[in-house]
């Protein structure tokens, strides 16, 4: 071979290489957790943040890196409050305290009612601007009370005024990049609509999901779901999208389409976001139809998944592993109760 056919295949080789370095490094560029589309990535969530046994303070648990706090709420109907406790209707019992500064998220008497709690969210959003995205799960123990003036509208008035510009809204998943919008959540979520992890840093999305005392009240035949998601139906409808602060949920895991249990179709579309045991979605469901569509998965109990490890104190070896299953069976949020693993917490992975 001649020098210079010797000179132009050593060229062609380093210039081979150097893409062949390029490309992965590109690559792990665009997995990094900020540049995932938040419908592609798994988080670590916290159940029962509320509970003043596990976190004197709200903030405590937000300074774990969660990826996910869990608000029990009840509509006091005689004080037209919105308390929030595991087991009493009409009293608080919760780690919520009256801040307006961060140094005051750390002190001051707790059990306070629900707007206080969302107030501290956003004081300590304040404080870490980088943080989050935030999903805040309500649990509306015994449903809403709408003929009573603590129906849907209510709580969207009660969460606009309090979180203000750091919700996420239904409005916002349905708004298209170049202008116009989605008809439904349905159509913008399986768009794949969602913006990245790092764009929505500061920022909350509320779900709220039907209480148990609600699932088992034979009288109450108007759950949480419908009545919310028939609720941002008519908002779209009459054009008043940008007043709903909150994604209805599918509650329990199914297989197939979950909605297709409601008999009103035209709500069906309005469900982008599922809730339910991990034990049973890793058992036989097939939780991909979620991901294909980017619909969000919450996964509770993951401790419970075999073989079941503790619901609070397990290693973080454990922890990690077990979140790092459920990401690969498609989860959006792993849920349980591991509360002095920060390191687990603040974990976020790439979905499927």
């Amino acid at each position: 071979m001649s020098v210079r056919r010797i000179i132009a295949a050593a060229a062609l080789f380093l210039a081979a290489s150097a893409v062949a370095v390029a490309v992965p490094a590109e690559a792990a560029e665009a997995t990094a957790p900020a540049d995932l589309p938040f419908g592609s990535a798994t988080a670590v969530g916290l159940h029962n943040t509320y509970d003043p046994a596990a976190f004197p303070f709200l903030a405590q648990a937000l300074d774990t890196g969660t990826g996910m706090i869990e608000l029990d709420a009840w509509t006091d109907t005689v004080t037209t409050e919105w308390k929030v406790s595991h087991s009493n209707p009409l009293g608080n019992a919760n780690n919520c305290v009256t801040a307006t500064t961060p140094a005051q998220l750390y002190s001051g008497g707790a059990n306070k009612n629900l707007e206080t709690c969302l107030d501290d969210i956003r004081v300590w959003l304040g404080a870490h601007p980088g943080a989050g995205p935030l999903v805040v799960k309500l649990e509306l123990k015994g449903g809403f009370a709408g003929n009573r003036g603590m129906g849907p509208a209510q709580l969207d008035a009660l969460i606009a005024a309090h979180l203000g510009s750091a919700v996420f809204r239904p409005a916002d998943l349905l708004a298209k990049p170049g202008g116009g919008s989605y008809a439904t959540l349905d159509e913008a979520a399986r768009a794949g609509n969602w913006p990245s992890r790092g764009s929505l840093a500061g920022r909350v999305l509320l779900d709220v999901i039907p209480g148990t005392v609600e699932e088992q009240n034979p009288f109450d035949t108007l759950h949480t779901d419908v009545e919310y998601a028939r609720y941002l139906r008519d908002l779209v409808a009459s054009g008043q999208t940008s007043r709903a602060q909150v994604f209805p949920v599918v509650h329990g895991a199914r297989s197939g389409d979950p909605r297709d249990q409601y008999a009103e179709a035209s709500i069906r579309p309005w469900f982008v976001v599922f809730d339910g045991d991990a034990a049973a979605y890793v058992s036989g469901i097939d939780t991909g139809w979620y991901d294909t569509r980017h619909y969000l998965l919450v996964m509770t109990d993951a401790q419970n998944v075999a073989p079941a490890i503790s619901a609070t104190d397990p290693t973080a070896d454990q922890a990690r592993a077990r979140a790092t299953q459920l990401a690969a069976a498609h989860a959006s949020i792993v849920s349980s109760d591991w509360r002095h693993l920060p390191e687990v917490q603040s974990l976020v992975l790439p979905r499927g």
